[in-house]
Parts: C-alpha cells; structure tokens; sequence
C-alpha cells in the first residue's frame, strides 16, 4: 500500500501548485492572499479526511504519516511560490525606483500584477513623469533667465566701455542705462514672485471687493497707451459685482492681461473688459480684435518664459513671466485662468474669482 499512499501524497502535491499558479491569476494581493489561506486550511483538511479513510482500512501509521506531510509540503511550496510571484513584482518596483533616485528620470515601473500593486506602479510613473516635467522647467528657467539677464547686462557693460574711453558722454547713456536697470529689476522681481508661488510662500489677504473700481483703475492707467496705439478700450457688466479676492493680485493680473492685449491689437481695434458674475464664481475676460491664438499659444501662453512668435519678433515683448505669474496669482485666489480665440475674430483670456458668500 506504499504506493497508493505514494500516489496520494503525489496528487495532493499537484493539486497544490495548481491551485497556486491559479491563485497568481487572481486580481489583487489582497484576493491571492485570501486564497492562500483557503488554500492552507482546505489542503490539509482534505487530506486528513482521505488519511482517516486511509487508516481506517488500511491500519497503516506510516502512510497516514507521508499523506500529512505530502499535503503540508503542497501548502509551503504553493505560499513561496505565490510569494515569490508578489515579491518579484515589488523587486521590479524597487528597482525602478531606485534608478530614479539615482537620477534616470526615464525610468519607469511596469503596471501589470495584482491591482494593488499596478496601482502603485500607475502612480510611480505619474509621480516620475511628474519630476521629469519639472526638471526640463527647470533647465528651460536657467536657460531664458541667463538668456533675458545677458541682454541688458551686455548693453550696460557696453554702455560704460562706451563711457570709459570717451566715445560717448554719461548723460547721453543715461536714460538708456535707467530703462535697462528697469529691466533687469522687473526681472529679477518677476523670478522671485515664481518663485513664492511655487514654494507656496505667497501671502494673500483675501476679502470681499468691488472689481469695479480694480477694472476702472487697470483701463485708466492704460488709456493714454491705447490712444497712442488708436485702440478703443472699454469695460462691460462691472455694476455692482463683488469677488471675494486680494485686489492688488487682482490689479496685477488684469494690468498684464490688458497689457498683453493691447500689444498684440492693431490700430483702430478694441480690447474690453467683461465681468460675469455667477452664484459660485465671477468671471472676468479681456478680450481684443487682434490676430486670435492658434491651438499651441492658447495651449502655452501660461507656461512661463513662453513667448508667441510675433512676441519674439516685436522688440516690446518682456521676459514672458508674466502671464505665468496671473496663473499663480489667480489659482492662488482659488480661480481659474484660460486662453481661447474669439468666434468672431480675436483673443479672449479669461479668470475666475470666487463669488462672495
């Protein structure tokens, strides 16, 4: 009868590793590990039943003996390998991110396995592509910045060599060198506003206030270029609407977007001002009559040190952080800002600020 306990002990083992590679199929670590232990209780059990019927006919210790350990081994062998299975797919993750923290931000983890760990291999990747994101902004900041900060220093050290051997006067570089010092200022200003957004250091006292006297304030301040331009300006739908917000934010980001919009309207256009009030939020929009945006302007004319191509080529354009600061300013308000083209010709920008309670 050995070997009918032999063919036994062999059958349990089979039916082990069986039900153990089926169990790799199963969805989720947490469902493997259920089975698993479904798996350790069932196993043994069934095999004490057929080790009674055993003993009962056969009287044999011995063959009751190689049954019990024959199933307990099918139950270790099927928990290292289901445990082999789940830890090959963390080595892969661990793996993957420890080539990350070494520097290869084109490493990425393989979502596949049980749904926990897919999951986690799904984030690792956003979380890497995350960081590959920010360290092309990174180098694409030192790039213009280095880039915008060479031009008025070189003016400047050419003005003074300028001055230094005679060829020209100081009071005739003067006013040059005090808009090229503006320059350089206004820069270094708008680098380390960026920079208390992103640190999140930026302090806002929000309160409820009229946008009227904001939008009245930002087209009068900017009227007598218009004028010099032949562009009309107007503002629309400001009686009585109230945002809850911090109005010099505001001020700054709607300067800038007014600004924007006039450089980029030809004589005899028209840039208004239109504010929506909601229940929930109030919409303010800039729109003007100039060329519109095509899909990749409107895409990325937030993106910092981003510049259109008549922007470049215009001679007036700043550094292009500006329209990236309105972004920090206005999502930092708990608003939104977005670019479209208008139906019938023309940009329009828009932002949001929350409505007052």
């Amino acid at each position: 009868m050995i070997e009918l306990a032999f063919l036994v002990a062999v059958a349990t083992l089979v039916v082990g590793l069986v039900v153990a590679f089926g169990l790799r199929l199963l969805p989720t670590v947490r469902l493997q590990l259920v089975g698993l232990a479904l798996l350790a209780v069932v196993l043994p059990l069934g095999v004490v039943l057929l080790s009674g019927w055993v003993m009962f006919h056969m009287g044999a210790d011995v063959k009751i003996l190689a049954v019990t350990v024959a199933s307990a081994s099918a139950a270790v062998i099927s928990a290292l390998l289901l445990a082999r299975s789940i830890a090959a797919e963390i080595d892969r993750l661990r793996a993957s991110s420890a080539a990350l923290a070494a520097g290869d931000l084109g490493a990425r983890a393989a979502e596949h396995g049980p749904a926990e760990l897919a999951e986690l291999a799904g984030s690792f990747n956003e979380m890497a592509e995350n960081l590959a994101q920010l360290f092309d902004a990174r180098r694409e900041l030192v790039a213009w910045a280095s880039h915008d900060l060479r031009t008025p220093i070189a003016s400047l050290q050419a003005m003074l060599e300028a001055v230094e051997d005679g060829i020209a006067n100081a009071e005739q570089y003067l006013p040059t060198m005090h808009e090229q010092v503006r320059i350089l200022a206004q820069l270094v200003d708008d680098l380390f506003e960026l920079a208390r957004i992103d640190a999140g250091a930026l302090t806002l006292e929000l309160r409820n206030a009229e946008l009227a006297a904001l939008v009245e304030s930002c087209v009068r301040g900017l009227e007598a270029e218009a004028s010099s331009r032949h562009v009309r300006m107007e503002a629309r739908g400001l009686d009585g609407v109230r945002a809850r917000c911090e109005p010099d934010k505001v001020e700054r980001v709607l300067r800038n977007l007014l600004t924007n919009a006039l450089r980029h309207t030809p004589s005899d256009g028209s840039v208004a001002v239109v504010v929506e009030p909601g229940p929930l939020e109030v919409q303010v929009i800039v729109e003007d009559t100039g060329d519109g945006l095509s899909p990749t302007a409107a895409a990325r004319m937030f993106d910092r040190f981003w510049r259109g191509d008549r922007a470049r080529t215009s001679g007036e354009a700043g550094a292009g952080l500006g329209l990236a600061i309105a972004r920090g300013l206005v999502e930092a308000q708990g608003g939104r800002i977005w670019a479209e083209s208008r139906p019938g010709g023309g940009a329009r920008v828009s932002f949001t600020l929350p409505a007052t309670a």
